[in-house]
């Protein structure tokens, strides 16, 4: 019962933050310079040609009213038609979503594979050679920008060696798994690189806990004492870490799906930035606000499963 009023009272939290991110991006897009009625029409466009498309887009309405209408698409997940692409913004959605889900899904399971044995392991084994190296590097990889380390690896292993492909999403599910392990350990590096050194902390500062000296004293395995009484423990601060570095993942898709051409959501909203199409621009920003937000809630759930002592 505690479980269910908790995740009710974080939904009606949700609602206030997802009108601010309204007001924001309906606001914010009309600040930016163009019109993109005449985008579509061309700079030749008659002042009558121009009148009937913004008639026809909803933008010879007043701003509030305008604000209102979008307000009540969102409530109904009714969000029209792309200005530029006409075609339904949920549907373009659904295509494009499948693509940066895909590609935020393998750059978490590339997170997960790096930095929890590195970081058990060098916690483990404190002030070790490997142990300087991993550090060294993870500072490194910290410091470089993501759109570099893409493009490093883009020349290294699909321009030089042709291991795997310049860009595109392909056909086939192969296919697909190839285009997203370059764009996924681009987006993984970094982020594997602080998770590591949050776990390495963490093992040290647990390591030196009474209870894990008393485990010790009793006899258990050290296998069973670092799976049970140092893993679950250092598991919590690195879940949190992981899931405030999804939502970068997902802003991050812009400029990683920018890089190696895939057709995802953060290239449709860069393309729909430039070509100033509302429409689109303001429904995915308010689905990745709202996914976010969920996101966030399914973590904070987490935090009880993997600590029976955390209470919701």
């Amino acid at each position: 019962m505690d479980e269910f009023v908790y995740i009710l009272k974080r939904i009606l939290q949700m609602i206030p933050v997802l009108i601010i991110v309204t007001v924001l991006i309906f606001f914010g897009m009309r600040m930016i310079p163009g019109d993109p009625a005449l985008l579509m029409l061309g700079n030749r466009a008659s002042d009558e040609a121009l009148a009937m498309m913004h008639a026809k887009l909803g933008f010879d309405k007043p701003l509030m009213i305008q604000y209102f209408l979008f307000l009540r698409d969102c409530v109904l997940f009714r969000f029209g038609d792309s200005i530029t692409l006409r075609m339904p913004i949920t549907e373009l959605f659904k295509q494009k979503a499948a693509i940066t889900i895909s590609l935020t899904a393998m750059t978490i399971i590339f997170d997960v594979l790096i930095s929890v044995p590195l970081g058990i392991y060098c916690g483990m084994h404190k002030d070790s050679k490997l142990d300087t190296f991993l550090n060294s590097a993870s500072l490194v990889f910290v410091s470089i920008p993501e759109f570099l380390i893409g493009l490093v690896l883009l020349m290294l292993l699909a321009v030089r060696i042709h291991v795997f492909p310049v860009g595109g999403w392909g056909n086939s599910f192969g296919e697909h798994i190839r285009s997203l392990i370059l764009p996924s350990l681009t987006g993984a590096l970094m982020t594997s690189s602080l998770v590591m050194r949050n776990i390495r902390e963490n093992v040290i500062k647990v390591l030196n806990m009474d209870y894990v000296d008393f485990a010790r004293s009793k006899g258990l395995p050290e296998i069973w004492v670092r799976m049970r009484y140092v893993l679950r423990n250092v598991l919590i601060p690195a879940v949190t870490l992981l899931a405030m570095r999804m939502t970068a993942m997902l802003a991050g898709s812009i400029v990683i799906e920018s890089i190696f051409a895939l057709p995802g959501i953060g290239q449709m909203m860069l393309n729909a930035i430039l070509a100033r199409d509302y429409p689109l621009v303001q429904a995915t920003v308010y689905l990745f606000a709202l996914i976010v937000m969920i996101m966030n809630l399914i973590t904070d759930v987490s935090y009880s499963i993997l600590d029976p002592r955390v209470k919701l």
